[in-house]
Order: C-alpha cells, then sequence, then structure tokens
C-alpha cells in the first residue's frame, strides 16, 4: 500500500469491511486520493518558486490563474485548497479548461496524463510565453513541459527543465530546483 501508513491500512480495512467495498479497491481508491492531494499541494507551492516577468499579469493586483486541462477533481481539490490562500501576495483561481478551449491567461497549465497524446498540440502556442507547463507523461519535456510529476517507487516525485522556462523569461528558484528529483540540462 503505496501511501498508508499500517495504522490508516487498518482503518480502510475495517471501513471496507463495513461498506463492503474490497479493501484492495478501498486502498487504491486511497492511493489515487493521496497522489491527487499531493499533485494540488506541489501546483500550489510551485507558484511561490516562480518569479513571473513583468506583463505576465494584467496589474499588480491580478490573480494567479492556475488552469486545468484533463483532471477536473484535481482542479476542484485545487480550487478547494487555494481559496482566500495567496501565492506572492496574489489571489489564487483555478480554471478547468476544456479540449480545444484557448489557454490564455493562466500562469501555470498543467496537462493531466489524459491529454497526455495532445501534449504537444496543446504546448505549441504557449512556446516563449511566461507560462509555467506541468505535466505528468513520460515525453513531456520533448514538447515544451518544464515540471514532470514522475512516481519513483511509492512517492510522486518531479523533474525540472529549466531551460523551458527560460525561454518564457520564467525564474525558477534554486530553492525549487534543490527538491527536484531530477533537473534536465540543455545546451543553451
Amino acid at each position: 500500500m503505496r501511501f498508508l501508513p499500517a495504522f490508516a491500512f487498518l482503518v480502510l480495512n475495517a471501513l471496507a469491511a463495513v461498506l463492503g467495498i474490497a479493501p484492495r479497491e478501498c486502498a487504491a481508491q486511497s492511493d489515487d486520493a493521496a497522489e491527487q492531494q499531493i499533485k494540488v499541494a506541489f501546483l500550489y507551492k510551485f507558484g511561490s518558486y516562480v518569479d513571473w516577468p513583468p506583463g505576465a499579469f494584467t496589474g499588480a493586483d491580478s490573480p494567479l490563474v492556475i488552469g486545468v486541462l484533463g483532471a477536473d477533481d484535481l482542479a476542484d481539490e485545487l480550487a478547494a485548497t487555494v481559496a482566500r490562500r495567496p501565492v506572492n501576495g496574489r489571489l489564487v483561481i483555478v480554471r478547468k479548461l476544456r479540449r480545444g478551449a484557448p489557454v490564455a491567461g493562466v500562469q501555470i497549465l498543467f496537462v493531466a496524463r489524459a491529454e497526455s497524446a495532445r501534449h504537444a498540440e496543446i504546448i505549441a502556442p504557449l512556446r516563449g510565453q511566461p507560462v509555467l507547463i506541468v505535466s505528468e507523461s513520460e515525453d513531456a519535456f520533448q514538447h515544451g513541459s518544464m515540471i514532470n510529476f514522475v512516481q519513483v517507487g511509492d512517492r510522486i516525485r518531479f523533474d525540472v527543465d529549466p531551460s523551458f522556462a527560460e525561454r518564457g523569461n520564467l525564474k525558477i528558484s534554486a530553492r525549487l530546483l534543490s527538491v527536484a528529483r531530477k533537473v534536465v540540462s540543455r545546451p543553451s
């Protein structure tokens, strides 16, 4: 059981027995929920470790907008998490993006695994724009993603490719780079 300490596993098994759910199914749901919570926390915190260039926001009091494509449940949880919690003095707004909808006006874009087949198509118009692109697909960096979630054993980690961020005039903090699992280096 990847994310569950022994006590939580026992509680889930007891709850599963009462509800008539197979313990394995209950644990899997909890693993998925825990994975989602971790990604939500990372998405919220990433905003604190990025400097956007002038003009990335329409005004000094404009919110930080996080667009989520292909993961409505994650977007709902993220919206609840960030409610009334600022990032660098800015309110945070979460927008659920639909397939084919424009992604303009976001500072962070999360492209879920469900959209990985269209990753290149989604990211292409954003190249050179001040948008932090976060994904969770194996070939994400080939298409221009800047941060990619990876599963390492029983943990969710992330890799960073700062070269694409630099092209959008984003500066990723050395503190964030220091906790990444891997920082991809590309020739300039």
